[in-house]
Order: structure tokens, then sequence, then C-alpha cells
């Protein structure tokens, strides 16, 4: 898993004339966003672990990718919903993985063409997929494709991060935070992972 290569650019340019953004780049000198590379484990290990805890989500997904031994489209598809359940997901989250599985292997999610889509037709995309919404779609962009410039505004740790760090901890609304976000640009998935830094100091990989 290796870092963007914009990494050094961006983090160069939000340090500048941003006194926050600068005291969190300099804490956290040394780690950097990083891509697990692979799109349907990606997106299979964000279901998984949706509405539950950390610790719940790595639980079961370790007796799921332990039962499939390699997390693929074919491999899903050929579990059958009750083995699939031994592992802990729920009947939901066993329809989406199906779903998931069944758009790759047809063909209605093709990685290799998303070089050269833009963002918002990614997630036009993926939100065609049972169970990924807009925040999912916004997490792979960000962990898999390493877009640079992706703001999650539903993101409940940005929010409150923007708030804590800018806004003397005043909650403030969506678009004042978006607005905020603009400063940013072009690297506001950049500016996002530092400001999840300051909540929690060791980064989340999907």
């Amino acid at each position: 898993m290796r870092p963007p290569d914009y990494w050094p650019q961006a983090i160069g340019e939000l340090a500048q004339g941003d006194p926050v953004m600068a005291e969190l780049i300099e804490r956290h000198a040394g780690l950097t966003l990083r891509s697990r590379g692979d799109p349907f484990s990606t997106l299979a290990r964000a279901i998984v672990g949706q509405q539950i805890s950390v610790t719940a989500a790595a639980a079961v997904w370790g007796r799921f990718s332990a039962r499939l031994g390699e997390v693929t489209p074919e491999r899903v598809a050929a579990l059958a919903p009750q083995g699939l359940a031994e592992c802990g997901l729920s009947r939901r989250k066993i329809e989406y993985l199906g779903d998931l599985a069944g758009h790759f292997l047809d063909g209605d999610l093709d990685p290799a063409a998303w070089d050269r889509l833009d963002d918002a037709a990614i997630i036009a995309e993926l939100s065609a997929v049972r169970g990924i919404g807009r925040w999912t779609a916004e997490m792979f962009l960000i962990f898999n494709l390493m877009r640079p410039d992706v703001f999650p505004l539903d993101d409940i740790g940005l929010q409150r991060a923007v708030c804590e760090r800018y806004f003397g901890g005043q909650k403030q609304s969506r678009q004042i935070i978006a607005e905020h976000g603009e400063r940013w640009r072009p690297w506001r998935s950049v500016a996002t992972w530092y400001l999840w830094r300051s909540l929690d100091p060791l980064p989340v990989e999907y």
C-alpha cells in the first residue's frame, strides 16, 4: 500500500495560511492515506462494517474473510446465504453483498473504467448497488481510488472535527461546513484525513 503521489504537494499547500491544518500536518508527520487496492474487498468491507462498532466489524470481517479465503465476487456469489449468515452477517448485509458481487460479475461495475470517470459519475455507479449510499461511495473514492478532492459532508467525524478545530466546538450547519471546506480545494480529501486524525490518531483503512 503506497501513499498518493500528490501528498507532498497537498500538505505543502494546505499548511500555507491555515495554522490549524499546518499543526495537524506537523503532528502526524510520516502518516499518509494509503489504499488497499482491491475495489471489491474495499466495498465489501464497508458493507460489513455498516451500523456496528469498529471492534464488531473487525470480528465479523475476520470470520467472513477466513470463510472465503479470498474475498472475490465469485466466492461471495458461490457461498450460500447460510454460509454468510454463519459469519455473523445480518440478512440485509447478505443481500447487499450478493448484489455487490452480482454487479461486479455482470460488468455493471468496471473498476478498469473508473480512471476515466469523475467523482460524481463513480458515486452514481456505486449508489446503484443495494446498501451503498453516498457516504460509502465517498469513502471508496478517498480510501481506494485516493481521489484528492472529496469532502464527505455527511460524515459525523468530519463535522465534529471542523466544528472543534475551527468554530470553538460550536455546532455548525452543513452549508457552513461546506463553505468552510472550499478553502481546502483541490485537496479536500487530504484535509479531511487530517481532521479525522485530530479525533483519532490511528489511520482508518478500508
